[in-house]
């Protein structure tokens, strides 16, 4: 539970950040918790994080500002690890160099900073230019799906959820990758870019589909339309035979005491 200091203070921060928030940055505590923010950074021009959506967490505790939050980054960029906790200056891992005078924005400034560049400390990855590059223009997809239906992760967050987590955080946000899935044609399954065939198979499959439900619709339809009589002739006639059958025994039985 956050105290009477940290609640009033990033109560002010938000309003702040709502009021002026950083460029590339947007961010916002939980309704459940003020204590956990969730942030969204958008990659800047000029990097190789250009165009990319990138999600994550800070939970700040509960006598901030006279300590750090911790850090994770959730969507996969090739500068953090997914999840991870990150060790930076303004992190959770050196609450002797915090300065309380620091604010949620100054916080993820300074996150942004380092992101683009390439020191390396616990949390961070190497990954090169071209793959940067490709998880940023998979970014919006990974977060709106959790990374597609088949992910595994070891139950870390935003993998293998279906984007459920992304999608409570962020719901606008998530309408709009959704739609820019659909724009740019991306497969949710796999985020890549459907092609005219798998377009082409898609849409036959759709259309079998249809004509096998018109099909039992049709079928339906007509059992419907026909007469009780009609539909059950086979069963009425075995029944008169069995009945006959019977009725024949009987007779002879009469005869046979007489």
């Amino acid at each position: 539970m956050a105290s009477k200091t940290a609640y009033k203070r990033l109560t002010k921060e938000y309003k702040h950040i709502q009021d002026e928030p950083p460029p590339y940055i947007t961010a916002h505590p939980l309704e459940s918790n003020i204590l956990e923010w969730v942030y969204l950074i958008e990659g800047p021009p000029d990097t190789p994080y250009a165009g990319g959506q990138y999600w994550g967490t800070l939970v700040f505790p509960p006598d901030y500002p006279f300590k750090p939050p911790a850090i994770r980054m959730m969507t996969p960029s090739g500068r953090f690890q997914t999840s991870t906790r990150l060790c930076l200056s303004i992190s959770d891992f050196h609450p002797k160099s915090f300065n309380p005078a620091w604010e949620v924005s100054t916080i993820l400034t300074g996150l942004l900073s380092f992101m683009t560049s390439e020191e390396m400390t616990t949390g961070s990855i190497s990954a090169n230019l071209g793959q940067r590059k490709q998880l940023a223009a998979m970014s919006r997809w990974w977060n709106s799906t959790g990374g597609g239906s088949g992910s595994g992760g070891g139950g870390k967050i935003g993998f293998g959820d279906g984007g459920a987590r992304f999608r409570t955080d962020w719901p606008e946000v998530d309408k709009d990758n959704w739609q820019w899935m659909r724009d740019h044609r991306i497969n949710p399954q796999n985020g890549r870019v459907m092609t005219a065939g798998s377009l082409i198979a898609t849409k036959t499959e759709d259309a079998d589909s249809q004509e096998k439900q018109k099909a039992g619709r049709t079928v339906v339809a007509e059992r419907a339309s026909q007469s009780w009589l009609s539909r059950n002739k086979i069963m009425i006639a075995t029944a008169i035979i069995v009945a006959w059958v019977a009725i024949g025994r009987v007779f002879q039985h009469d005869v046979t005491s007489s």
